[in-house]
């Protein structure tokens, strides 16, 4: 049966993990992963197999859900506790890089503005060759880690990569950013690097038929999960979409930040999160209604529901060129996207700097500058992107806050006539260390922390925004409100929660002043002609 051709069934997802924990953009680069490691992954699994009933307990309370808790049964301590105890010995070289860092911070607080040259024969010795030590203009001493070369250090642990495969009947799935996986969770297991031709071959099959048994082969799937495996492929072909041929420009949202573009030339995705396909009274778009060859995928920001490698790697085969933000190479909050990407398998990796415009088949990509979202941070790796496409201007701006609404009034002009805004509005994110803790050696105190929030604009700069650049049609998009994507966002709001009460402030405002508005959620479509 494995070798006849066949198809990868629409229901198939796929778990990227580092050492067991889902993977996100901090734990890609070598450069962060050591700190999630070291300050987040071992602390959990420390907690819970001291207390592991604290941690069942507070998973009763919805509220809860995303939070510092593992969410596995007491009778997994023995499981948690072998994952722990192998990390500790198998990550000794990411434990002393954490120390290494904070060690180095030390040194460069006690500079004053003499010269740094002196200090190169102090780093910690796992740190020598790795960092240039700087000033800012105010005399300031950093240290500059060199990305490039850590990713061909014993930082780089490929051999932790590994991908878990299942078949989903539905949206409900656990959280995952706070919990490991543990042997026996599924028996698609396999050890592989994210950059694995065999996955490329598996998720070809998604739309083409291909051998089952020469994939399993590459993959080296164990004979133990043959049946499991097997039970990924079916004879029966997917949906197939028709390639767009019509007038001007075809808009789909998919869910999210999720928005396909497409003319006769050119297709052009953004920050790829995709439901699978399966029996559901939610209609919405899936992998089946994306065209067999997606030319530009567009990345935001790094963010885990806009740079979501679980989609991603299923995408790569199709996608022509991936474009994404520059990162700020003195900030370790920014790691760079670009090589992070590269490293997974994606062979055309291009990097957009702010203004900077890229020509596309009856159009062209511009990066528009992206304000805030990032706790104050100085993380460059994140922008706006601005499709035109068929005489029609969409701005896809994603979380963007307008702390300083006088850059919109600079961009007027450039951005010229605007056809639809796409604008995020979770206006009360989480704290700065629900998402950077990990990377600060010394904890900010809690009403620092708790004023530097992820947020994106609330329906004041939201209008700040729309009066700069009078877009002729305004959607609020990007705020997790699909349930697919629950197992990354945790987010349920309901007509009370300040998120909606802004949004549809905002809508209010659009359609005062005759501009069509509206929160699109699960699916849309719009023809633009």
């Amino acid at each position: 049966m494995l070798e006849r051709p066949m198809y990868l069934k629409p229901d198939v997802a796929i778990e990227p993990l580092f050492n067991q924990w889902y993977v996100w953009w901090y734990l890609l680069s070598p450069a962060t992963a050591p700190l999630f490691v070291s300050r987040l992954h071992l602390k959990l699994m420390q907690s819970f197999v001291a207390n592991p009933d604290v941690h069942v307990a507070a998973l009763q309370n919805p509220a809860l859900m995303g939070g510092p808790f593992i969410n596995h049964p007491v009778s997994r301590v023995g499981d948690v506790k072998a994952l722990l105890d192998r990390t500790t010995k198998d990550h000794a070289d990411f434990l002393a890089y954490t120390k290494a860092l904070a060690d180095l911070e030390q040194l460069l607080a006690s500079s004053k503005g003499e010269s740094l040259e002196p200090l190169y024969a102090k780093v910690p010795d796992m740190l020598r060759g790795y960092v240039e030590l700087t000033y800012d203009l105010a005399h300031r001493a950093n240290a500059r880690i060199m990305e490039p070369l850590l990713y061909r250090s014993s930082l780089y642990k490929e051999s932790s990569q590994s991908v878990s495969l299942m078949r989903v009947t539905g949206d409900a799935r656990k959280y995952v950013f706070s919990t490991p996986r543990l042997e026996g969770d599924t028996p698609l297991w396999l050890q592989v690097p994210f950059r694995h031709e065999g996955l490329d071959a598996l998720f070809r099959m998604r739309h083409t038929p291909g051998s089952p048994g020469q994939v399993a082969e590459m993959l080296g799937v164990p004979t133990s999960a043959a049946d499991a495996f097997a039970d990924l492929f079916t004879d029966v072909a997917p949906r197939k979409p028709e390639p767009y041929t019509g007038p001007g420009v075809r808009v789909r949202y998919f869910g999210h930040a999720c928005v396909l573009m497409e003319t006769r030339e050119v297709s052009v995705l953004t920050d790829p999160v995709i439901s699978y396909e399966f029996p559901t009274e939610h209609a919405r778009f899936t992998h089946a209604d994306l065209p067999e060859k997606i030319d530009y995928v567009l990345i935001t920001h790094g963010h885990a529901d806009h740079l979501m490698m679980e989609t991603l790697i299923q995408l790569r085969h199709r996608i022509g060129t991936i474009v994404v933000p520059r990162s700020n190479s003195f900030s370790l909050a920014d790691p760079s996207l670009r090589l992070m990407l590269e490293k997974t398998g994606f062979r055309n990796v291009v990097e957009i700097d702010d203004l900077q415009e890229i020509r596309i088949p009856g159009g062209s990509l511009m990066g528009i500058p992206f304000i805030g979202e990032h706790s104050d941070l100085s993380v460059q790796a994140k922008t706006a992107h601005l499709v035109r496409l068929g005489g029609r201007a969409m701005l896809m701006a994603a979380d963007s806050n307008a702390l300083e609404p006088r850059m919109y009034e600079h961009l007027q002009e450039l951005v010229g006539p605007l056809d639809a805004l796409y604008l995020g509005m979770e206006c009360e994110g989480g704290p700065m260390s629900w998402m950077y803790g990990p990377l600060l050696s010394n904890p900010l105190p809690r009403k620092m922390d708790q004023s530097r929030r992820l947020n994106g604009s609330d329906s004041a700069r939201a209008t700040e925004i729309l009066n700069h650049l009078k877009p002729r049609e305004s959607f609020v998009y990007a705020m997790g409100q699909e349930p697919w994507l629950r197992h990354v966002m945790v987010l349920q709001y309901d007509e009370t929660a300040p998120q909606m009460i802004e949004s549809n402030k905002f809508l209010e405002v659009c359609r005062s002043r005759n501009i069509p508005a509206e929160r699109p959620f699960l699916r849309m479509e719009r023809i633009l002609e």
